[in-house]
């Protein structure tokens, strides 16, 4: 009875820390966003900082080089995709009234379904004129709102590859700052091995599967483009950035080219065929090229991740999505070179993972 009492307030404790942790991760998403991101994207690319140096570049330079190509592909990116999704934006009325044709064709209820709405919409407004001012007022709020939001959006972009900047021109200052606050030896040895295993890990994953991504990027872009799709392009780009978010990003594609599809042809079948092809690339793609290519050791607890992505979405929206996997990458890595949290890590592990040979470690030096 005494034990159960004295369990009372610890559990109650780590339950308040949970809750004020979340609301603190919420709360700060503008600050945090960025700082998660800048440190992340600096020990991925923190090898190749380190590549760099070695040809003979100094770290500011090597640094101001990763920061150029990354802001230069993220701007391409966005050039790519500002006119298609500035189209489609324009001509949404005249979407929605081709998909009513559409699905007119399909089933006689759904049809049903577009009448009651309209009935009930012209109850609401009035009129049909009244109706169809009431779309172009939306229209406008959302291209309000999209101008609002830009000058956020921004600051956090720079803040982040400002950040970046900083944190590899740098060097390894704070790896040597971690080596020189901890107070044994053993522990520094682990806090510099956990550092850089982390570091390579999470490089190779990253850069494996934004190759796999680009792959993918490219053979979706190319169906569509046999099929006639338009903007086939831009399916190729979307299908690249969808893939980072595992399990979501695949189905929003999928239905994504569906609905295009429905649009763009008179026979509603291409639509099927079109979502099935994506389907089947990102099945090939997660069944057999990523497996293949990403190591078993390196594979995460499925349901885990799933959770993982689902919580960070929740809470930071898109960019929590893409966060999530590396985060679990880097919380593994950590688990596994600390004996207290060893469970956690053969918890997160794909099935199996715990039984196989561990990888050697190449650990440098704190000050190289």
């Amino acid at each position: 009875m005494r034990d159960a009492a004295r369990r009372v307030p610890r559990w109650i404790g780590i339950g308040l820390f949970l809750y004020a942790s979340v609301f603190a991760l919420s709360a700060a998403k503008a600050f945090l966003v960025p700082v998660v991101l800048g440190f992340l994207l600096s020990m991925v690319f923190a090898p190749v900082r380190r590549a760099l140096e070695r040809l003979g570049l100094q770290s500011w330079l090597a640094s101001f080089l990763i920061v150029l190509v990354l802001l230069c592909g993220f701007l391409g990116t966005v050039a790519t995709l500002a006119m298609p999704v500035s189209t489609w934006i324009e001509n949404a009325p005249r979407i929605e009234r081709r998909v009513e044709v559409q699905l007119n064709g399909v089933s006689q209820s759904i049809n049903e379904v577009f009448r009651a709405n309209k009935k009930i919409e012209a109850l609401a407004s009035g009129s049909d004129d009244s109706g169809q001012k009431v779309q172009v007022e939306k229209g406008q709020s959302v291209t309000t709102q999209a101008a609002m939001l830009a000058p956020s959006m921004v600051a956090q972009l720079l803040f982040t590859f400002v950040l970046l900047f900083f944190l590899m021109a740098s060097g390894d200052m704070f790896y040597e700052k971690l080596v020189h606050v901890m107070p044994t030896f053993r522990d520094k040895r682990r806090a510099v091995r956990i550092v850089y295993n982390a570091e390579r890990k999470l490089s190779r994953y990253l850069f494996t599967i934004t190759l796999i991504n680009f792959g993918l990027g490219v053979a979706v872009g190319t169906a569509m483009l046999i099929y006639g799709m338009p903007d086939p392009v831009m399916f190729g780009v979307v299908a690249f950035l969808l893939n980072f978010v595992p399990y979501l990003g695949a189905l929003v594609g999928i239905a994504a080219a569906g609905v295009i599809a429905l649009l763009s042809f008179d026979w509603y079948g291409w639509s099927l065929i079109i979502a099935g092809t994506y389907l089947a690339l990102t099945t090939i793609e997660g069944q057999l090229v990523t497996p293949y290519f990403v190591g078993r050791n390196l594979r995460l607890n499925t349901v885990v991740v799933f959770l993982t992505v689902s919580f960070w979405a929740w809470l930071w929206s898109a960019v929590g999505m893409i966060v999530a996997l590396p985060l679990l990458v880097a919380v593994r890595t950590i688990c596994e070179h600390i004996e207290e949290l060893d469970h956690i890590s053969a918890f997160l592990s794909e099935r199996h993972a715990e039984e196989l040979p561990a990888e050697p470690e190449d650990t440098p030096d704190a000050g190289n």
